[in-house]
């Protein structure tokens, strides 16, 4: 997946900004994606040169005119695609156990601080998205639309990956204890 099909799924939306592209990608789709705000204006800029996606200027009243990003038929049909193409293999990358690969040169303290760090960092995740979750599942049961509850569900499916690291982790840190030292 690339940041052209993100942005063509929230401009599928409904019209936006750079600026709020920006936004719903640091907010309600942070789990999945991330993107600097120039990758964001670049891509931008070359969905609307290959016409998968056009901008009006909104006129501002007391405030700057806005150049609203629309989807066009030939971006939904290029988002159309793209969900229904093969499952591209994904790139990994796992900055922690990168760490952990290369931890046995730490001292068994400095391990534990390692690890309890992560559980730590993974328990403050776990309970944010179980918030948005409930905040979204919410809102997908009113709403009792497909789109709604599909949001929510990429939210559960990060949940239960932390969950299984988390469970992992604490596994982890019971067998480091009792290895020789």
């Amino acid at each position: 997946m690339a940041l052209p099909h993100v942005l063509l799924g929230l401009l599928q939306l409904s019209p936006m900004t750079g600026y709020d592209l920006k936004k719903h990608l640091d907010t309600s789709i942070s789990h999945l994606w991330s993107a600097d705000k120039a990758q964001v204006y670049r891509t931008l800029a070359s969905l609307v040169d290959d016409g998968l996606a056009n901008v009006k200027v909104v006129r501002g009243h007391n405030f700057p005119d806005r150049q609203e990003h629309h989807i066009t038929d030939k971006g939904r049909e290029v988002l159309r695609e793209w969900l229904l193409g093969p499952n591209e293999k994904q790139a990994v990358r796992e900055p922690f156990l990168i760490r952990v690969f290369n931890a046995g040169l730490l001292e068994p303290e400095e391990l534990e601080v390692l690890f309890t760090a992560r559980l730590r960092s993974l328990e403050g995740e776990i309970a944010e998205f179980n918030a948005e979750r409930e905040a979204l599942g919410d809102a997908a049961a009113r709403a009792g639309d497909r789109r709604s509850f599909l949001m929510a569900a990429t939210l559960e499916a990060s949940i239960v990956k932390l969950e299984a690291e988390l469970k992992w982790i604490k596994s982890t840190i019971k067998q480091l204890k009792n290895l020789p030292v």
